[in-house]
């Protein structure tokens, strides 16, 4: 990757700062895109000097994008809401932008999606996801297509997200307890990016990452309370009940939305047979081993809060 100018669409988000971090330590030259660059100057300390610039762009403004990325030797896609337009930041735009970079003759193309796209899914996440994913290989036939189960880091806003609503919670409710999830690190993911861009026999294929352990959701905000020192009582809730508080909008320090609670009726894992990390020699990271680094703000007196065993 040394010396390649590569494209970061949404560069300054949370996977974009990790994804940043590993492509400057490969050497290659980064363009940040946001559509706010002041957002992402926090990236500018970490290359050498004249190694990072910033660009203003809107992934649903094709002229924006087109700007973006003239001259690019790669462009990677990781413009993602979780609440929002779906139509907009998942389909239109990275339509936009695979059609870009065909006109461009860009000569490699990642676009980050979600295990879990299907344009058939009930949930708009989803079917938003799944639509995206065919409307980049439409554009640029030989993108290739990265799927991440749920990403945890430092920044996080799953793994964090929750250990904000335990610490201190005397009752916590759990929704879908029994749903599985395999997550991974957010730099595990971006490992995955920069052997993506540096092989281009992986043109063309679609990976799903997953980390080495499936949790369920009752067993992971189990964990994240031992991790933190707390002991809070757990309630599973039933789905009845969940899905009457999902469709009011609320839920006592966890609002969760309708679309949400119709992600949670499937398992977030990878597919059987599907390539993954060990395809692209990633060797996952398990949450247990680096959670509890940052996790330690959520407890009650620091790293003094005793922990059980």
């Amino acid at each position: 990757m040394q010396g390649k100018l590569v494209t970061l669409i949404g560069g300054g988000g949370f996977l974009g700062r990790y994804v940043a971090q590993e492509l400057l330590r490969r050497e290659a030259r980064l363009r940040i895109t946001q559509r706010d660059p002041k957002e992402a100057y926090f990236i500018r300390p970490l290359g050498g000097l004249g190694q990072t610039q910033f660009v203003a762009a809107d992934i649903r403004r094709s002229e924006t994008i087109a700007r973006a990325i003239e001259g690019s030797d790669a462009v990677v896609n990781l413009v993602g809401v979780l609440n929002g337009d779906f139509q907009e930041f998942h389909v239109a735009g990275p339509g936009n932008l695979a059609r870009a970079c065909a006109e461009a003759g860009v000569p490699a193309l990642v676009h980050v999606s979600a295990i879990g796209a299907d344009p058939r899914s009930t949930s708009a996440y989803g079917r938003s996801k799944g639509e995206g994913e065919a409307a980049v290989r439409g554009g640029f036939p030989a993108a290739t297509i990265l799927r991440p189960s749920i990403v945890f880091g430092r920044e996080d806003q799953f793994v964090n997200r929750f250990a904000g609503m335990i610490a201190g919670a005397p009752v916590v409710p759990i929704v879908r307890a029994g749903v599985k999830f395999q997550p991974v690190y957010v730099a595990d993911v971006a490992e995955a990016v920069a052997r993506v861009l540096a092989e281009p026999g992986l043109a063309a294929k679609t990976f799903e990452l997953g980390g080495p352990d499936v949790v369920t959701m009752g067993g992971l905000q189990r964990w994240i309370a031992k991790a933190i020192g707390a002991s809070p009582q757990f309630i599973e809730l039933p789905d009845a009940v969940s899905a009457m508080i999902a469709r009011a909008g609320f839920l006592p320090g966890a609002p969760i939305t309708w679309d949400q609670w119709l992600m949670l009726q499937r398992d977030n894992v990878v597919a059987p047979g599907a390539e993954g990390l060990a395809a692209l020699g990633v060797m996952p990271t398990p949450l247990e081993t680096v959670a509890p680094g940052w996790l330690v703000r959520f407890r009650r007196h620091g790293r003094f809060t005793p922990v059980q065993a």
